[in-house]
């Protein structure tokens, strides 16, 4: 198992391109199910979930195609296509299910188009519980029949699947995807409401239009969708990742640097732009994307996490590392999902002072932290670490990066080329 060997302590300078987004590419790379017709998505980025979802992809009978690197608008990432002409699966196996909870995104496609699916119920981060059971009342609702037998969602809609008004009790990413997808294939109108309004959700929705689907209402916690009886093929840009725009911005901030995060999307980070403010940190716009560097020293600020437009849960590990060597007190307070503190232990151990008060934790900024050996336990956490490490004095040992590498393409790579001494070290078999 590869490890990270960070030594802190230099100013983060240069430019660093973001990366497709993954938590838009996943649930594009899913669309191909609707049709069977070629989707071509730009800007994807290379990953250890793209990869696991590209082989569950295949496993169900997708074509698969890499036409290559390809630049435009800034974007560097790979171009694949996707053509799911014969099905010859509807079946969503254990073995990579677990590795991913994303794969339970092929459950509304593949029950919209084949008119079944059995999908494992899905595994992957160890953040808490992420209940699929709001996928499946909303699927229950348009006329699916689902059973839960042997770990797994079996789903038919032998007479295809019927418009319906859906309300989500809680705001759910991968259900507003997953119900979306499905309806875009539906007879009659579906209306969903609560929906979530995270980009990503949009830029499926973006996406899905240029397949041929009808829906009014992107962007708002309320959408209509039109069924159509076909979708065709498409070609689409995966968004710029604003989670990867967030964590090199904290990087810049930890480190006293100065960075410029080429592609970057301000109107992606605006929550995240007010809370940095008032930590003494600047993002401004550029040409080519956003620069951030801090201001007048770094202050203690307090952050809550909330669903999209507020500040993502996804973004609370990196901020909680860099108001580790913050002047004064911080307040950390994460709404979205139980067991998101899993960093705290790790920070500790570098001389973070953290304390612990349920679903919030109290930071007290320290001059300096210290190098020392650290294990990620998920993958926000993983970089959040990594983070603490650029700005520790000595050597930081970062263990189980496979973490890293399920969401952040060639970290090690942009770091280093604007000044980190970071390297992975291969582990002996």
């Amino acid at each position: 198992m590869d490890s990270m060997r960070i030594v802190g302590g230099k100013p983060l300078v240069g430019k660093i391109h973001i990366s497709g987004a993954k938590n838009a590419a996943l649930p594009l790379m899913t669309a191909c199910l609707l049709t069977d017709e070629k989707l071509t998505l730009g800007n994807v980025p290379h990953l250890a979930d793209i990869a696991t979802m590209a082989n569950l992809l295949g496993q169900l009978g997708v074509e698969l195609g890499l036409n290559g690197h390809h630049a435009n608008n800034g974007h560097t990432g790979r171009a694949m296509d996707f053509t799911a002409k014969n099905l010859t699966s509807v079946i969503a196996p254990y073995d990579l299910v677990r590795k991913m909870r994303a794969s339970i995104l092929v459950l509304g496609p593949l029950l919209a188009r084949a008119k079944e699916a059995k999908v494992s119920l899905p595994g992957g981060c160890a953040i808490g519980t992420r209940p699929v059971d709001l996928h499946i009342e909303a699927l229950r609702a348009m006329g699916a029949e689902i059973t839960i037998e042997n770990g797994y969602i079996n789903a038919r809609a032998p007479h295809g699947l019927q418009g319906a008004e859906i309300v989500f009790p809680t705001v759910t990413v991968t259900g507003t995807e997953n119900i979306m997808m499905a309806a875009a294939l539906a007879k009659g109108t579906t209306t969903l409401v609560n929906t979530a309004r995270e980009p990503e959700v949009t830029d499926l929705a973006h996406c899905l239009q240029a397949m041929g689907a009808e829906i009014d209402g992107i962007g708002s916690d309320r959408l209509r969708i039109t069924g159509k009886d076909r979708l065709h093929g498409a070609s689409h840009d995966v968004i710029p990742d604003r989670i990867e725009t967030g964590t090199f911005v904290m990087a810049a901030a930890i480190t006293n640097g100065d960075l410029e995060l080429i592609g970057a999307r301000m109107g992606h980070l605006n929550s995240v732009a007010r809370v940095l403010e008032g930590a003494g940190v600047a993002l401004t716009e550029t040409e080519r994307g956003l620069r951030a560097h801090r201001v007048n020293g770094l202050h203690g600020t307090d952050v809550m996490t909330e669903p999209y437009p507020g500040f993502p849960t996804d973004l609370q590990a990196q901020m909680m590392a860099l108001m580790c060597v913050a002047e004064g007190a911080s307040m950390i307070t994460e709404t979205i999902f139980e067991n998101r503190f899993m960093h705290v232990p790790e920070l500790r151990r570098m001389g973070a002072n953290i304390t612990v008060h349920g679903s919030s934790a109290m930071v007290r900024g320290v001059k300096k932290l210290a190098g020392a050996p650290v294990m990620a336990t998920d993958l926000r956490a993983s970089v959040s670490l990594a983070l603490a490490g650029l700005a520790a004095e000595g050597e930081t040992m970062l263990n189980r990066i496979y973490h890293l590498d399920r969401g952040y393409e060639r970290l090690e790579d942009k770091l280093a080329a604007c000044g980190a001494t970071i390297e992975r070290v291969k582990q002996a078999a």
